[in-house]
């Protein structure tokens, strides 16, 4: 069976130069930790990728509509799901929020869909946001997380897009495991009489281990090294090493079995 490795695609010269200049140039702004200086950031760059021209201030006579979608921009002016859970750490999010409207504004914009830019901004972004990111990490477009300062993620993973990380608890992903498009992991339940009742646990994936499409795994729950979860499969309960698990919940089906050369490669889909 043949391996396909990835190929190597590069913007043109003038457009990577720019690409990388901004990137640089926003990494070095948000390395200032300020909330308010983050949140001015984020609007002016913004409006700047929205309207194509630099920030003002909407014309009193503009409509209505107009107004709107330029105080929408502003942090200042945004509430985030994750800021009304009662176990939200207030100051750790706060810094971030700024950072975390940025990211999802982006990827809704015609700049997140390039896939080049978008692994180097959502990176960027990574750094300052998450509690630890690794060397090599691949994000896709729209993938979102709660609070993202409980969330690790090391060397070497692959994250595709729709992704929900729920890092209520926290969530450690482990170096070279991929999490596939459109799976779920969640580290809090809700106690099954009083909803508002929350227990967070730590949820750990890897090392090498792969969570595939439309997957979910629980709170708690530890998907061991070079660990699989099939496609649609409930992870209610650990997966052991070398383990594939598929259904609902999700029951050890096959060991796999990894030649030596291949046992320290890189896994994606």
């Amino acid at each position: 069976m043949p391996r396909y490795e990835y190929r190597n695609l590069q913007p043109l010269p003038a457009a990577e130069k720019v690409f990388l200049d901004w990137i640089q140039k926003l990494d070095e702004q948000f390395a200032n930790r300020d909330i308010e200086h983050r949140c001015t950031v984020v609007r002016n760059a913004l409006h700047e990728i929205y309207l194509g021209r630099p920030y003002a201030e909407p014309a009193a006579n503009a409509p209505l509509a107009e107004q709107a979608m330029v105080y929408n921009f502003d942090p200042r002016n945004i509430t985030l799901e994750p800021e009304y859970y009662g176990d939200i750490d207030a100051a750790k999010y706060a810094e971030r929020k700024p950072l975390i409207w940025f990211w999802m504004m982006f990827d809704q914009s015609s700049l997140g869909i390039n896939h080049w830019l978008g692994f180097r901004v959502r990176y960027m972004l990574a750094k300052h946001i998450f509690k630890h990111v690794g060397k090599n990490v691949k994000i896709f477009h729209r993938v979102e997380f709660s609070y993202g300062y409980n969330l690790t993620v090391e060397d070497n993973c692959v994250i595709h897009k729709y992704t929900l990380l729920d890092d209520r608890g926290e969530i450690v992903i482990h170096e070279g495991s991929s999490i596939s498009d459109y799976a779920n992991v969640y580290s809090h339940d809700h106690d099954l009489n009083d909803g508002m009742i929350v227990t967070n646990r730590k949820t750990e994936i890897g090392p090498k281990a792969r969570i595939t499409y439309h997957s979910t795994v629980m709170s708690g729950v530890r998907v061991h090294e070079h660990g699989l979860l099939g496609s649609l499969g409930v992870a209610t309960k650990d997966i052991e090493p070398f383990t594939i698990a598929v259904g609902i919940p999700a029951k050890p089906v096959k060991v796999k079995t990894i030649a030596p050369q291949h046992a320290g490669a890189k896994e994606s889909k």
